[in-house]
């Protein structure tokens, strides 16, 4: 009589989700406030958690209107409504599909599977991809926030407007020239093709609130940090520097990643830097920024990403200088 030994089920280990970093890192404040509570009342910290506050509150309501836009748009409207209005004609689409960014707007994280969708249904990359810039640059909600982080100067929020519609229209034509020499990868992904609306909504709201919450929260750091910690006459010498300032503030766009429907916010805070400057971080960040680079990379092919976003980038800190030296 054999008797067959019982089979080990195979240990799985389950990857550190949220829950488990915030719960380690309440944990970790717990057992080191004796040492931290001293240093919340140095001066410095003061004034760098103030700026930090003022920041998060100003922006969060912006960020959450312009989330459930964006999810509202892409529920019920989504790609097939341009997909209806873009002239067949690739050279003619370009500057309608920046236009259409106005209607159909959408946080960069959304825009990247919406354009990747539209491509999949036909329409030109070209087309595709200047939605993909103009809809989170030009929206209704990053107008509004743009117009309240800079009250009384109506010409910034003009600028920024017409620099990212040009970037976008711009980098459109780029891309009908070089036709087929781009290679974009033919295994587009669709997001959310399998959700009923309601799941769709739901879903994008969760996603791009999460994701963009988190990147302003460290954008906010960051420039609360600039704002306090980084001596004055070093801000001051690279601030009054044309070009240095304005590079620096396109990196700083590209590193920080912040969501464009609150990074108005950020901008307004870095008051050493010139208004040109300024609006170089607000034209660049919706254009490209690290996450955009990565998603692009992912959806489109990283051939593809290596051609179109040092393009971008260069495209929106022209637009941007030209603009900001004709209307500031």
């Amino acid at each position: 009589m054999s008797s067959t030994a019982p089979t080990r089920e195979p240990d799985v280990r389950r990857p550190i989700g949220q829950v488990e970093v915030v719960a380690l890192v309440i944990l970790a404040i717990l057992v080191s406030s004796r040492w931290l509570v001293p240093l919340l009342d140095h001066p410095s910290l003061s004034t760098w958690s103030t700026i930090f506050v003022a920041i998060v509150i100003q922006s969060t309501p912006f960020l959450v209107v312009g989330v459930i836009l964006s999810a509202v748009i892409s529920a019920l409207l989504s790609e097939r409504l341009l997909s209806r209005i873009i002239p067949k004609n690739p050279a003619l689409g370009v500057p309608v599909a920046g236009v259409a960014g106005v209607g159909l707007p959408g946080c960069e994280c959304a825009a990247v599977p919406i354009a990747g969708s539209l491509i999949r249904r036909g329409i030109a990359p070209a087309v595709a991809l200047t939605f993909l810039l103009a809809a989170p640059a030009v929206n209704p909600a990053v107008i509004v926030s743009t117009a309240v982080a800079f009250p009384g100067q109506p010409e910034f929020v003009l600028a920024r407007f017409i620099a990212s519609m040009l970037t976008a229209v711009l980098v459109g034509w780029w891309v009908l020239s070089r036709g087929a020499r781009l290679p974009i990868s033919k295994r587009l992904r669709d997001f959310g093709a399998d959700m009923s609306k309601r799941e769709k909504f739901v879903e994008t709201v969760r996603h791009d609130f999460l994701h963009a919450s988190g990147f302003l929260v460290i954008g906010a750091m960051l420039a609360a940090a600039v704002n306090t910690f980084v001596p004055r006459h070093v801000v001051d010498t690279v601030a009054g520097q044309a070009v240095l300032g304005v590079l620096t503030l396109a990196l700083f766009a590209f590193v920080v990643a912040l969501c464009s429907e609150s990074d108005a916010f950020v901008a307004a805070s870095f008051t050493a830097f010139s208004d040109t400057a300024k609006l170089v971080f607000l034209v660049v960040g919706p254009a490209m920024d690290v996450k955009l680079a990565s998603m692009e990379a992912g959806t489109f092919g990283v051939p593809f990403a290596r051609q179109f976003v040092p393009v971008v980038m260069v495209t929106a800190i022209l637009s941007a200088v030209g603009i900001g030296w004709w209307l500031l």
